[in-house]
């Protein structure tokens, strides 16, 4: 009798646990008796073949107060020069996929930032024309401070955010002076470098004759100490303005092809044979 009296206990047991189990199934949200087919679907990899390109390459171009506006119209003629230039387009015909991803970025301080050509493919000379008509016709602007490590921040996130696929990514910064805002440049270039970026510098140098704290700062050490990193990173300072177009010219053409100029060159120095440079001065 007390056998039996257990068993039965047991079955009512079972069957209670079995009702309550089936009402909370049936009284979930779809989206938890759903989990399972949605996770297969959120990890399944999109790939178009449109969007795979050699080289994904942000031109983050200065336009603080310092740089007046001839200047500014100087620096959009170089690129606009460079980017139709024949060296240019025969440089992107050398990647294994023959097309590159480039956005053309202006900044100044914390937050400021203006895309004056969003992500366009470049892989001949008529898509190069579009994209530097597009800079070439945008009105000049000017802001007040220079937030190297604002800039480096977004133009990582304008990498990150894109569609495309690119083998490399690059951030090509051009400034004419040290980071005034934001925090410490080198531990912002260093975390933008963990993302898997590569960071060239082009230091604008054309004031250094007539601007004391340019001249003693030595903003090509600046940029090589304090700004550049990753694979294959290096800065060409511009001297001149006639020399502004060759300079980006070169740059372009280095960053496209992944090439590495034969040493010695003048254009490039080894930081090793002189002091470094103190990157947090105006930080």
């Amino acid at each position: 009798m007390r056998l039996d009296m257990t068993k039965h206990c047991a079955l009512t047991v079972a069957k209670t646990l079995s009702i309550f189990c089936v009402a909370l199934f049936l009284a979930a949200p779809s989206s938890a008796r759903d989990f399972r087919p949605a996770l297969i679907a959120s990890t399944q990899y999109n790939y178009d073949p449109a969007n795979e390109v050699d080289v994904e390459l942000v031109l983050a171009v200065d336009i603080s107060q310092s740089m007046d506006t001839e200047e500014q119209e100087v620096q959009r003629a170089g690129y606009v020069a460079a980017l139709t230039s024949r060296e240019f387009l025969d440089a992107i015909q050398v990647g294994p996929i023959g097309r590159v991803a480039v956005t053309y970025m202006e900044w100044g301080g914390v937050d400021e930032h203006f895309i004056v050509a969003d992500w366009t493919v470049i892989q001949d000379a008529n898509s190069a024309t579009r994209f530097a008509n597009t800079i070439a016709e945008a009105p000049l602007r000017q802001v007040q401070r220079t937030s190297i490590a604002s800039a480096l921040e977004k133009s990582v996130q304008l990498v990150q955010s894109n569609q495309y696929q690119g083998l490399r990514k690059v951030i090509d910064i051009s400034g004419d002076g040290p980071n005034n805002q934001g925090g410490s440049v080198t531990e912002m270039r260093d975390r933008m470098v963990a993302t898997g970026v590569t960071i060239n510098g082009l230091p604008l140098m054309m004031k250094s004759n007539k601007n004391t704290w340019q001249a003693m700062l030595n903003l090509d050490h600046y940029y090589e100490d304090c700004v550049i990193g990753g694979p294959g990173s290096f800065a060409i300072p511009v001297r001149s303005q006639e020399g502004f177009a060759d300079a980006i010219r070169m740059k372009l053409v280095m960053e496209i092809a992944g090439l590495h100029m034969p040493e010695p060159d003048p254009y490039f120095q080894r930081v090793a044979g002189r002091e470094p440079i103190r990157c947090d001065l105006f930080d």
